[in-house]
Protein backbone atom coordinates (compact mmCIF):
# COMPACT_ATOMS: atom_id res chain seq x y z
CA UNK A 1 0.00 0.00 0.00
CA UNK A 2 1.16 3.65 -0.75
CA UNK A 3 0.63 6.88 1.13
CA UNK A 4 0.71 9.70 -1.46
CA UNK A 5 0.97 13.29 -0.28
CA UNK A 6 0.81 16.73 -2.05
CA UNK A 7 3.47 19.53 -1.43
CA UNK A 8 6.20 17.49 -0.14
CA UNK A 9 9.05 19.48 -1.08
CA UNK A 10 9.02 21.33 1.80
CA UNK A 11 7.53 22.03 5.36
CA UNK A 12 5.12 19.47 6.72
CA UNK A 13 4.65 17.59 3.91
CA UNK A 14 8.60 17.05 3.63
CA UNK A 15 8.30 15.90 7.09
CA UNK A 16 5.47 13.85 6.49
CA UNK A 17 7.24 12.18 3.73
CA UNK A 18 10.25 11.77 5.85
CA UNK A 19 8.19 10.43 8.57
CA UNK A 20 6.67 7.09 6.23
CA UNK A 21 9.66 6.49 5.09
CA UNK A 22 11.63 6.07 8.48
CA UNK A 23 8.34 4.27 9.67
CA UNK A 24 9.43 1.76 6.61
CA UNK A 25 5.31 2.84 4.83
CA UNK A 26 5.63 3.16 1.37
CA UNK A 27 5.50 6.69 0.75
CA UNK A 28 5.33 8.95 -2.62
CA UNK A 29 5.78 12.94 -2.61
CA UNK A 30 4.26 15.78 -4.67
CA UNK A 31 5.77 19.17 -5.53
CA UNK A 32 5.22 21.84 -8.44
CA UNK A 33 8.52 21.97 -9.37
CA UNK A 34 10.92 19.72 -7.57
CA UNK A 35 12.17 17.40 -9.80
CA UNK A 36 13.22 14.64 -7.26
CA UNK A 37 9.33 14.03 -6.61
CA UNK A 38 6.39 13.33 -8.82
CA UNK A 39 5.40 16.68 -10.68
CA UNK A 40 1.53 18.03 -9.81
CA UNK A 41 0.24 21.65 -10.18
CA UNK A 42 -2.80 21.36 -7.75
CA UNK A 43 -4.89 24.35 -9.74
CA UNK A 44 -4.16 22.42 -12.79
CA UNK A 45 -6.74 19.76 -12.99
CA UNK A 46 -4.83 17.94 -16.20
CA UNK A 47 -1.42 18.09 -14.45
CA UNK A 48 -3.89 16.34 -11.60
CA UNK A 49 -5.30 14.11 -14.43
CA UNK A 50 -1.52 13.25 -15.68
CA UNK A 51 -0.29 12.19 -11.76
CA UNK A 52 -3.41 9.64 -11.62
CA UNK A 53 -3.39 8.12 -15.03
CA UNK A 54 0.26 7.53 -13.89
CA UNK A 55 0.04 6.12 -10.81
CA UNK A 56 -3.16 4.21 -12.02
CA UNK A 57 -1.58 0.97 -11.41
CA UNK A 58 -0.21 2.33 -7.55
CA UNK A 59 -2.07 1.04 -4.57
CA UNK A 60 -2.95 4.46 -3.01
CA UNK A 61 -4.30 3.97 0.63
CA UNK A 62 -3.91 6.80 1.99
CA UNK A 63 -4.15 10.76 0.49
CA UNK A 64 -2.45 13.33 2.57
CA UNK A 65 -4.06 16.52 0.69
CA UNK A 66 -1.60 18.97 1.71
CA UNK A 67 -0.55 21.03 -0.93
CA UNK A 68 -1.37 24.86 0.22
CA UNK A 69 -0.79 29.22 0.02
CA UNK A 70 -1.02 32.00 2.21
CA UNK A 71 -0.90 34.89 -0.33
CA UNK A 72 -2.03 37.44 1.76
CA UNK A 73 -0.34 36.71 5.26
CA UNK A 74 0.54 40.39 5.77
CA UNK A 75 -2.50 42.02 4.51
CA UNK A 76 -4.33 45.29 5.33
CA UNK A 77 -7.67 45.43 4.99
CA UNK A 78 -7.25 49.47 4.05
CA UNK A 79 -5.03 48.35 1.27
CA UNK A 80 -5.69 47.21 -2.37
CA UNK A 81 -6.53 44.04 -2.08
CA UNK A 82 -6.29 42.03 -5.83
CA UNK A 83 -9.60 39.80 -6.33
CA UNK A 84 -6.73 36.98 -7.82
CA UNK A 85 -5.41 36.58 -4.20
CA UNK A 86 -9.13 34.95 -3.26
CA UNK A 87 -9.23 33.38 -6.63
CA UNK A 88 -5.86 31.57 -5.97
CA UNK A 89 -6.13 30.76 -2.70
CA UNK A 90 -9.23 29.07 -3.48
CA UNK A 91 -7.56 27.08 -6.28
CA UNK A 92 -5.02 25.87 -4.37
CA UNK A 93 -6.29 25.17 -0.52
CA UNK A 94 -9.84 24.37 -2.08
CA UNK A 95 -10.54 23.39 -5.79
CA UNK A 96 -6.90 21.49 -5.54
CA UNK A 97 -7.75 19.27 -2.73
CA UNK A 98 -11.29 18.20 -4.25
CA UNK A 99 -9.75 17.72 -7.67
CA UNK A 100 -6.95 15.31 -6.15
CA UNK A 101 -9.37 13.62 -4.04
CA UNK A 102 -11.39 12.99 -6.74
CA UNK A 103 -8.75 11.79 -9.21
CA UNK A 104 -7.78 9.31 -6.83
CA UNK A 105 -10.95 8.02 -5.96
CA UNK A 106 -10.85 4.71 -7.56
CA UNK A 107 -7.31 4.15 -6.04
CA UNK A 108 -9.01 4.70 -2.84
CA UNK A 109 -11.88 2.57 -3.57
CA UNK A 110 -10.04 -0.65 -4.38
CA UNK A 111 -8.17 0.07 -1.08
CA UNK A 112 -10.55 0.97 1.06
CA UNK A 113 -8.38 3.67 1.67
CA UNK A 114 -8.37 7.04 3.54
CA UNK A 115 -7.64 10.65 2.92
CA UNK A 116 -5.78 13.59 5.40
CA UNK A 117 -6.74 17.05 4.49
CA UNK A 118 -4.48 19.44 6.05
CA UNK A 119 -6.06 22.26 6.84
CA UNK A 120 -5.96 24.77 9.41
CA UNK A 121 -7.54 26.37 13.09
CA UNK A 122 -7.88 29.59 11.45
CA UNK A 123 -10.93 28.06 9.40
CA UNK A 124 -12.99 27.51 12.27
CA UNK A 125 -15.48 29.71 13.83
CA UNK A 126 -13.81 30.04 16.86
CA UNK A 127 -10.83 31.40 15.76
CA UNK A 128 -12.14 34.35 14.27
CA UNK A 129 -9.56 37.63 14.93
CA UNK A 130 -9.52 38.61 11.17
CA UNK A 131 -6.42 39.04 9.14
CA UNK A 132 -5.48 37.03 6.02
CA UNK A 133 -9.02 36.80 5.01
CA UNK A 134 -8.45 35.12 1.58
CA UNK A 135 -6.60 32.49 3.54
CA UNK A 136 -8.90 31.84 6.46
CA UNK A 137 -12.15 31.38 4.00
CA UNK A 138 -10.47 28.82 2.25
CA UNK A 139 -9.73 26.75 5.14
CA UNK A 140 -13.00 27.10 6.60
CA UNK A 141 -14.17 26.19 2.77
CA UNK A 142 -11.83 22.83 3.11
CA UNK A 143 -12.78 21.85 6.18
CA UNK A 144 -16.47 21.98 5.05
CA UNK A 145 -15.39 19.98 2.19
CA UNK A 146 -13.76 17.42 4.13
CA UNK A 147 -16.53 16.64 6.43
CA UNK A 148 -19.30 16.69 3.44
CA UNK A 149 -16.57 13.85 1.98
CA UNK A 150 -16.93 12.17 4.90
CA UNK A 151 -20.34 11.52 4.46
CA UNK A 152 -20.11 11.43 0.38
CA UNK A 153 -17.48 8.27 0.44
CA UNK A 154 -18.91 6.60 3.96
CA UNK A 155 -20.72 4.07 1.40
CA UNK A 156 -17.41 3.35 0.15
CA UNK A 157 -15.83 2.54 3.34
CA UNK A 158 -13.59 5.62 2.52
CA UNK A 159 -12.54 7.68 6.30
CA UNK A 160 -12.04 11.66 5.34
CA UNK A 161 -10.42 13.23 8.33
CA UNK A 162 -9.32 17.25 8.31
CA UNK A 163 -6.32 18.34 10.51
CA UNK A 164 -4.96 21.38 12.53
CA UNK A 165 -0.98 20.76 11.92
CA UNK A 166 -0.34 23.49 14.84
CA UNK A 167 1.18 26.70 14.43
CA UNK A 168 4.34 24.96 13.07
CA UNK A 169 8.33 27.00 12.23
CA UNK A 170 7.62 27.04 8.31
CA UNK A 171 7.94 29.87 6.04
CA UNK A 172 4.32 29.90 6.23
CA UNK A 173 4.41 29.74 9.98
CA UNK A 174 7.17 32.04 10.43
CA UNK A 175 10.23 31.22 13.42
CA UNK A 176 8.47 31.96 16.44
CA UNK A 177 5.63 29.30 15.73
CA UNK A 178 5.35 26.72 18.75
CA UNK A 179 6.17 23.65 17.05
CA UNK A 180 8.58 22.08 14.51
CA UNK A 181 7.59 20.50 11.59
CA UNK A 182 9.12 17.44 12.82
CA UNK A 183 6.53 17.66 16.19
CA UNK A 184 3.85 18.23 13.85
CA UNK A 185 4.64 15.78 11.67
CA UNK A 186 4.91 13.16 14.04
CA UNK A 187 1.25 13.83 15.94
CA UNK A 188 0.04 14.19 12.06
CA UNK A 189 1.23 10.76 11.10
CA UNK A 190 -0.17 9.23 14.73
CA UNK A 191 -3.75 10.93 13.60
CA UNK A 192 -3.88 9.66 10.15
CA UNK A 193 -2.78 6.29 11.00
CA UNK A 194 -5.28 5.71 13.60
CA UNK A 195 -7.84 7.54 11.47
CA UNK A 196 -11.18 4.83 10.21
CA UNK A 197 -14.83 5.38 9.74
CA UNK A 198 -15.12 5.66 13.53
CA UNK A 199 -13.67 8.86 13.57
CA UNK A 200 -14.30 9.55 9.70
CA UNK A 201 -15.62 13.64 9.42
CA UNK A 202 -13.06 14.29 11.97
CA UNK A 203 -11.61 18.12 12.44
CA UNK A 204 -8.89 16.80 14.96
CA UNK A 205 -5.24 18.74 16.33
CA UNK A 206 -1.80 17.17 15.37
CA UNK A 207 -1.88 16.36 18.89
CA UNK A 208 -4.58 14.33 19.04
CA UNK A 209 -7.50 16.97 20.18
CA UNK A 210 -11.12 17.39 18.90
CA UNK A 211 -11.28 21.18 17.29
CA UNK A 212 -14.57 22.92 17.35
CA UNK A 213 -15.53 23.67 13.86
Amino acid sequence: MTVLITGANRGIGAALLAKYSVEGMGALGTARTDGSLLPLNVTDPASVRALADRLADTPVSTLICNAGVLLDKHWDIDAPYAADIFADTFAANVTGVFLTIQAFLPALRATSGKIAIISSQMGSNTRNTGGSLAYRASKAASLNLGRNLANDLASDGIAVGTYHPGWVRTDMGGDEADISVEESANGLFDRITTLSMDTTGCFQTWDGHDHAL
